[in-house]
């Protein structure tokens, strides 16, 4: 086997591995988008997002804290959609080296 098959293969088991990590940690992360609603001058905070093809609303409650959690939690969720992408893209580029080997 060549240096470059084994490091092919290499790339492969850790590709994998980190696309299973950041699925896993996806799947534990909020998704959608938060929503202020002024209710006979209260402001209460919402959690919108779709389930299938219904949108459902969770109510956070009115706390800022809580608020601010659910916010960051988003934006992490974001930031790892945007990395598996990269990790997908990287995944179809070792497939066709190995396709080429």
């Amino acid at each position: 086997m060549s240096v470059l098959s084994v490091l092919i293969t290499r790339e492969e088991m850790r590709n994998r591995n980190m696309i299973a990590e950041y699925t896993r940690e996806l799947d534990t992360l909020p998704k959608g988008s938060i929503k202020r609603k002024n209710v006979n001058g209260n402001i209460y905070y919402y959690l919108v997002f779709r389930n299938g093809n219904k949108i459902v609303s969770k109510y956070i409650g009115k706390d800022e804290e809580s608020v601010t959690v659910i916010k960051e939690q988003i934006l992490r969720r974001k930031q790892i959609e945007g990395i598996l992408k990269k990790l997908m893209d990287e995944r179809n580029q070792i497939e066709k080296l190995e396709a080429t080997l």
